[in-house]
């Protein structure tokens, strides 16, 4: 078996397979968590990308409810893994107008509709308060330090029997040899296949992080404008804020790990805003994440290509998405296939 990434979907991959009992071999180019998975703003939420009234209306409320499902679980699982590299804070989706604000409403009645655990919170206070028009609370999301987790789950797959190949790129599928192999590389995909490379476009999403601040502003992940802001405080206190790529989206539409100084601008006034008050930035970057136009991974077998299998196109909710699709992709190759992965199905694009 070979994975060829080590991002938290190959890790989780190789964990599964090796407690399997199979022999797995994780290629990664650069570390273990240098890509997305150790670059993004700690968030660990439940769902997928679209709200869960989107999903529904899109795919049906089974399988809408199936993906929730399988995201709480793999949340569950995270806590079990990540140790205190995870927080169970919850997470608070906010509305940043009166438009978004219905939008949220709309996905509030759909999680109570079908008896997930949801709060609506009409008013606001603290640092919040006058900024909003209302916020849904989500009780099973967390933070995570994201490197740290990532790096964690590895030295898991590791003492499973995984091995984990670091700074080994793979430039061709050819290259490898193995009777089953994964490309679980996210936004990283290009040139290993080229329907992939059409089916999952890269995105850039820039990161800063503040010195540590006087107080506890924000007690749990933040995000606004559709995810385009989001925000939190880690357990030192610092302020860890991304977004802004919608001012953008044709220049962050892009696969260079790079900060530009218009959204870091950006990023830094928000982070005033958002304190009331001038801040050192200690830290900044980039990571590059995959979007598909349904906004749904691809995982499972690449159609017509017998033992290939991807795992990736996680558009932005990667965290719990990749430890959930890994675990899936591994356990369909040991002959456990899960009724959650026809969801993901690669060929419905490739």
């Amino acid at each position: 078996m070979a994975i060829v990434g080590a991002g938290v979907t190959g890790c989780s991959c190789a964990l599964t397979l090796a407690e399997a009992g199979l022999r797995v071999r994780v290629h990664e180019a650069r570390e273990v968590a240098s890509g997305a998975s150790g670059r993004n703003g700690g968030f660990a939420l439940r769902g997928g990308a679209a709200p869960y009234d989107i999903v529904r209306a899109q795919v049906g409320a089974e399988d809408a409810a199936g993906l929730w499902r399988l995201t709480e679980r793999a949340l569950e699982r995270l806590a079990a893994l990540a140790g205190d590299a995870f927080r169970r804070t919850g997470s608070l989706r906010l509305a940043a107008d009166p438009q978004e604000a219905e939008s949220l409403r709309a996905e509030y009645e759909a999680l109570r509709e079908d008896r997930f655990e949801v709060e609506w919170r009409p008013e606001l206070d603290g640092r919040l308060a006058g900024r909003y028009h209302g916020a849904i609370f989500h009780p099973p999301d967390g933070s995570i330090h994201p490197a740290r987790w990532v790096r964690r789950l590895a030295v898991q797959a590791a003492e499973a029997g995984a091995e984990i190949r670091e700074r080994d790129p793979v430039t061709a599928l050819d290259e490898l040899d193995a009777d089953q192999v994964v490309i679980a590389t996210d936004g990283y995909t290009r040139g290993l296949l080229e329907p992939l490379d059409q089916a999952v476009k890269p995105a850039r999403g820039q990161v800063v992080a503040t010195e540590p601040l006087d107080a506890e502003y924000f007690a749990c992940p933040h995000y606004a404008r559709y995810g385009y802001d989001y925000w939190q405080q880690t357990e030192d206190l610092r302020l860890v804020l991304g977004g802004f790529r919608d001012s953008a989206l044709e220049e962050e539409s892009t696969g260079e790990e790079a900060t530009t100084p218009g959204i870091q601008a950006r990023l830094e006034a928000f982070a005033r805003e958002l304190v009331g008050g001038a801040l050192w930035i200690t830290h900044r970057w980039s990571g590059i994440f995959g979007v598909t136009d349904d906004l749904l991974p691809l995982a499972g077998q690449v159609p017509g290509r017998d033992g290939l299998w991807v795992s990736c196109g996680y558009s932005g909710h990667g965290n719990v998405l990749g430890l959930a699709c890994g675990d899936l992709v591994a356990s369909a190759i040991v002959g456990q296939q899960a009724p959650e992965l026809a969801l993901f199905d690669p060929a419905r694009v490739l």
